[in-house]
């Protein structure tokens, strides 16, 4: 395993990273994704809600708390942008949630998870 930054928490463990890579993956082919600091920012602002430097996204953690929006650090930068479906490593996405979407359970079922490694 690799050396994982002590500010990543909550840090997502092997069966929930798998469950959510899947997530991410299937959210990409339904439009449910965005990829990158800058979006996962708009979808926060908009009120839908292992890598170096982790500086570099630290605000995202306090945002997502102010808006009660779960969220979790995974280790594998490549691992989440493979499964967002680009060539190059990503840092972070955010998936939204769309009414009636065929996603909306699993969302859910993670979401739920994420949130009891928050308390």
């Amino acid at each position: 395993q690799a050396d994982v930054n002590p500010t990543a928490y909550p840090l997502a463990d092997a069966f929930l990273t798998k469950k959510l890579l899947d997530l991410v993956q299937q959210s990409c082919n339904y439009k449910q994704l965005q990829k990158g600091a800058n979006e996962a920012t708009k979808t926060l602002n908009r009120g839908i809600s292992d890598f170096i430097p982790l500086e570099i996204i630290l605000y995202l953690p306090l945002l997502c708390e102010g808006k009660n929006v779960p969220y979790v650090f995974v280790r594998s930068k490549q691992a989440l942008g493979q499964d967002c479906g680009v060539s190059r490593p990503v840092i972070i996405c955010s998936v939204t949630i769309n009414e009636g979407s065929q996603l909306q359970q699993q969302i859910q079922s993670i979401q739920q998870s994420t949130e009891r490694l928050l308390v």
